[in-house]
Parts: structure tokens; sequence; C-alpha cells
């Protein structure tokens, strides 16, 4: 053994230098740093945003008519797909959405949002590990970017929402339009943001339509077999809290309904407690999307009621995640939310007594809902209205979230402003979140993906905008949130006040001024539905087939269409498909056959690492997880030779 009279000093240097690195990556993850996680296959292949992907449904012609011709019912059929030329045979499709579905069948478009469930007819049948998919048809969004921009900034906080990307969607062959294709809130979702062994997840919806939809998982639905009758007419509005148009009324006849938002005989969506009994809390526990227990049920309720106590909030909230997801949640001031006055449009996540929020549809974000300074529903027009609500969404307070009633009846957001600490963290998260505009990072993803899509925008058929009026509604887009950060950047610092109350006794002083932005360029619910409609699927030739070329889009690729529709089975990629479609990677999960509904799934397997592949969008990456590890050895092995040394 070296008896250098400077060994025990460098192996005491050796020691804290390692000790120090190690700290210091542990600690990291208390500044918003995490470890990289193995990702599934799918976040590459289908979510990637380098470019527009496509996917070619590849149906029977009447077994499609009928599911267009009866869209409310949200019945699955049965098709396969080519996705980015690869093909998943004998898959599920099925219209999806909840008023918006209901007013597309009231017009003569056909641009339908879609489910995929790839599982539905196949046990353990994916498309690289993901077991259903969104096809949403971006309505009421001239600017094509509300979902997905909300969505990536979403995922660069922190904060759980679904992976994203355009996608274009022919069907047989024939082009129906530019859509955004989001990851399915289901198991491949809850494995790969909590892993194995995640927990339970809700989709929270107090809105009626003449029957319980319950938002997406609607089996409830469909053993009424009642279809509700829409008018195409949106009921009245009432004033919200701070005078402005917004409130769904309750009214006689009326399709869409509100429960009384008191003391939880909302159903639960606000999340409010009133008894320990299950039935109260309809609007969570119906629209669970995995199956429950009883002691699901009683562990929801418990932390619920442990939430309006107020009392040891980190015990049943997440609170670093739900933090995130509502710095994010209120800059992009999404009426149509828990923060406005429908309560809906999000997921609940349960996992050992612990609560997390999960983003879904912001496509009427940015003060598309018309609750909070748009004005009521009517055509978007150059008025003087309509820019001062401008300069009024880029200011609002992030300190005064809601943007129709009072926090003090949602829960899930109250406990950050009633606690000097929580919000002391929410104003930290914020100043990282301007980091991402402050940086140039927002503006370069932006850019990217209008530059990506707007020739797709150019040639859909289907749009319900013009051309020109997405050019001006993303242009609008992109110039209300680089103003918006600007508002909240003053606010942090205090030269612009943070709170209503502040504002108003500062006579709204050190405003950033907003006023040649139109928000109803954007889109918004005052819109109505035209453009071209929905693509027409082409006329079968029964004697030997019709081969339709697809468009430019695609490549030019041909499709050959099944001669008898009468005895149709999902195209033999190998035999009907293109000679370069490939078979799309499977997992092969041992599971129980898919039921045909939405919330009785199997349970997927355990991710394989065969099937994973490395993300590339977490800031450590596995080469540095790998480093760290070394210096765990390095400080160990110093530890040792240091007391041997002795």
């Amino acid at each position: 053994m070296s008896k250098h009279k400077y060994t025990t000093t460098i192996c005491v240097t050796i020691v804290i230098a390692m000790l120090a690195i190690t700290v210091a990556f542990m600690a990291s993850r208390n500044f918003g740093v995490t470890i990289a996680h193995m990702q599934p296959a799918y976040a590459e292949k289908l979510f990637s945003t380098d470019r527009v992907h496509t996917i070619d449904i590849v149906v029977k012609e009447s077994d499609w008519d009928q599911m267009i011709a009866n869209a409310a019912q949200k019945e699955y059929i049965q098709c396969s797909v080519i996705i980015d030329n690869e093909s998943v045979k004998n898959v599920g499709i099925r219209p999806k959405g909840n008023s918006s579905l209901f007013m597309i069948t009231s017009t003569d478009s056909d641009r339908y949002s879609f489910k995929i469930e790839f599982d539905h007819y196949e046990k353990g049948k994916n498309y690289f590990g993901l077991d259903k998919l969104a096809l949403n048809n971006i309505v009421q969004d001239n600017t094509y970017m509300k979902d997905y921009v909300t969505y990536q900034m979403m995922n660069a906080m922190g904060a759980d929402g679904p992976l994203s990307s355009f996608i274009w969607v022919t069907v047989n062959g024939e082009d129906w339009g530019l859509y955004l294709a989001a990851e399915g809130i289901e198991e491949s979702f809850a494995q790969r943001v909590y892993g194995n062994d995640f927990g339970a997840i809700y989709k929270p919806d107090s809105m009626n339509m003449g029957g319980r939809l319950g938002g997406e998982n609607d089996k409830g639905f469909h053993e009424k077999g009642q279809i509700p009758e829409w008018d195409g007419e949106m009921p009245q509005m009432q004033e919200s809290a701070n005078g402005q148009d917004g409130i769904l009324q309750q009214q006689d006849g009326e399709n869409i309904k509100l429960r009384d938002n008191d003391l939880g005989m909302d159903g639960g969506a606000s999340l409010i407690y009133s008894d320990d009994n299950p039935d109260s809390y309809s609007d969570i526990i119906d629209n669970a999307v995995f199956d429950i227990s009883n002691a699901d049920k009683a562990r929801l309720i418990a932390a619920i009621k442990q939430l309006n106590a107020g009392e040891d909030i980190d015990q049943v909230v997440d609170v670093d995640e739900v933090i995130r997801y509502f710095v994010v949640h209120n800059f992009v001031l999404n009426s149509d939310s828990y923060t406005g006055s429908m309560t809906h449009n999000y997921y609940l996540a349960e996992n050992d007594g612990k609560l997390s929020m999960i983003a879904w549809d912001y496509n009427l974000a940015f003060g598309g809902m018309g609750g909070i300074g748009v004005g009521r529903f009517g055509n978007a027009q150059e008025t003087e209205t309509a820019t001062d609500n401008a300069t009024s969404l880029v200011n609002y307070p992030i300190d005064s979230p809601m943007l129709t009633g009072s926090a003090e009846d949602k829960p899930m957001i109250a406990w950050i402003f009633d606690n000097q600490a929580y919000l002391a963290k929410y104003h930290e998260v914020y100043a990282q979140y301007m980091e991402y505009f402050n940086s140039g990072k927002f503006t370069e993803m932006y850019d990217n993906a209008i530059t990506l899509i707007s020739p797709y925008v150019e040639k859909d058929p289907s749009a319900f905008c013009t051309y020109e009026e997405f050019q001006k509604g993303s242009a609008a887009l992109r110039e209300f949130c680089l103003c918006r950060a600007e508002s909240i950047n003053g606010q942090l610092k205090g030269t612009i006040a943070i709170t209503s109350e502040q504002q108003t006794a500062t006579a709204n002083a050190g405003f950033i001024d907003a006023s040649d932005i139109n928000i109803e360029s954007m889109g918004s619910n005052s819109m109505g539905f035209g453009g071209a409609g929905g693509g027409q699927i082409p006329v079968w030739n029964r004697n030997g087939g019709t081969k339709i070329s697809d468009s430019s889009v695609n490549d030019g690729n041909e499709t050959t269409m099944p001669e008898d529709e009468d005895n149709f089975t999902p195209p033999d990629p190998q035999v009907d498909f293109p000679s370069e479609v490939r078979e799309a990677g499977q997992n092969k999960p041992d599971t129980a056959p898919g039921t045909g509904t939405d919330n009785n799934r199997p349970m997927l397997p355990k991710i394989e690492a065969g099937s994973l592949v490395e993300s590339s969008s977490f800031p450590i990456s596995v080469n540095e997880a790998v480093l760290l590890l070394i210096c765990m050895v390095l400080l160990i092995g110093g530890v040792l030779f240091a007391k041997r040394r002795r």
C-alpha cells in the first residue's frame, strides 16, 4: 500500500468532491430538474414535432358513412390505419367530443374529432406501446395552435399532459384534413407519466347534455340509448363575478345544464367536499378512466375532504405538479375549464391518496370561451371592444386566477393562495416559466410549428377557417403570448399589480398595451363551423376495387380498396397496402381481450425495455445519470479506501 504523505489528503479531497457532485445531483430535483426516464417508442414515432405525421384510415365505406351519419352515438367501427407508412390492422375508431360534436352534427361538416383504440378488438394490440390516440379536429381555433402550444408548455414545465403532434388525416387515401394527434389518457399515458404502479384517473365533468355524457367516458350514455337533441343554439349567458358575460344558465328545455355549484352539488367536479357518500361525487366517479373499487372511491373522497380542510395539503396533493399545472393553465386563460364556469376539461389523477391534475382540451383558451372579455356570441369583428378585451386579457392577474366565480369554490387551486409558502413557490415556478419566453424558446417552438403546418393548412379541404384567417389568427396568438409574458414579468417584479383588487386600486397602471390584438381572430365559441365541410370519401368501384392516389402530402402512394364491402376484413399490409408500408411494431401484453367500452379496459403489462426509446425532452440525460452512479461508486470506494488507510 502506498505510504505517500499526501495519500490521505488526496482521498479526502476525492471523497469531498464526489459527495458534492452527488448532493448537487440529488438537490437538482428541488429546482425542477428530473432524471431522464425511458420513454415508450410511440413518444418519438408519433409525437416527434419536427414533421407533420400522416395517418390513412382504411375502412369499409358503408361503415364509415353510418358512423358519420350517427356521430352522436359515438359508436366504434372497425378499421385499419397506416401511420407514417406503418400499418395497424383491426382497430376501433369513433367520433369524440362533447358540445363541439353536437354542434357539428347540426352543420354540413363531417370534420369530427376521432378516437382510435388500438386494442378495441384484439387484446394487447397497440402502436409501439400506445393504446389510444385522439385526433382533434381543431374546431373553433383559427390558429390551429392553441391545444398544441398549451401541451408543449405543460410538458416543458413538468406538468402532466398528453404528448401531441400535427397529423395529416386521409380516409381511404383521400385527404380529410390537418388534425392534432394527442396521446389518449389511458394506460399507456399513465405508465409513461406515473410508472407501472399508477393509480386511478378520472375526467370530472359538471356538464349534462340531455343525459350524462361523462365527457369521453360515456358508457352510461350508451346504456341509456338516448341521444340528446341539439338545436344548434347556444344558451343565454349571465354575467360573471367581474361583470362580464360567460356563465351558462340553467334553462327550461335547454340541452346544456350546469349543476348547482354549492357544497358539492355539482357532483364533485369542483372537488368540493360534501359528505362521504360516493353518490355525491358522481361527476368524478362515473367518469373513471379505469375500473375502480370501493377502496379507490373511499381514498378519493378522503383526499378531497382533507383538501377542503386545507390541512397538510402535501399529504393529499402532488404540490409541485399541481403548481406547475396551474402556472401554465393560468397563463393561457381557459375559462372552459376548472377555473371557469363549466368545471370540466381536465383529468384528475389519484395515486396512494395524492391528487394531481392532467391538462386536456384548450381549443378555447386565450380568451376563446367568451367569458373573460371576448363579449357575447357573434361573428368575429374588428371592434374597439375586442381590442380593449385583449389588453384586459394580456394583463390578467396571476394571483386572481378564477376567470369566473370564486377560488373558494375551487379547492384544488384555493390552497395555493391560502398559504404564503405555496404562493411563494407558485411565484418561483412562474419565474422559471418566464425564462421559457425570455430565452426565446417559445418563439422558436411557435415559429417552427407555423412553418411546418402552413402548407397543410393552406390545402386543408375541411378547414373551419380560411388560410388568411389562419395567418391572421396565428400571428395574433403569437403576439398575445409574448405580451402576456411581458405583463407577467411585470407582475412578478411589482411594476404591474398582481391581483384584481390591486389592479383596480392602481387604475391598471403599467398595463401592457395589446389593443392591436383581436381576440376573436384567433377563434372562439362564437364561431360557426364553416369551411369546405368534411372531406368526402370516394365512391368505390365494386368491380375490382378502386385505386385512389394519395395527395402529394402522402408521397403519391396508392391504396387498393376492398372489392366486397359485405365481407370486409381489414387489409393485410403485405397484400393490400403499398409495398413500402410496414406493419407497426407491437408490444405483446398478456391481457384479457378488450371489452369494447372505454371504461373497462384491460391493464397493460409492464413496458418491456425493448419497446422503449430514450426521450430527449428531459434536462438530465441517461449519460448524466450514469455519471451520477459513477460518482456514488467512487464516493463509496474513497470512503472505504480512506478507512483502510487508517
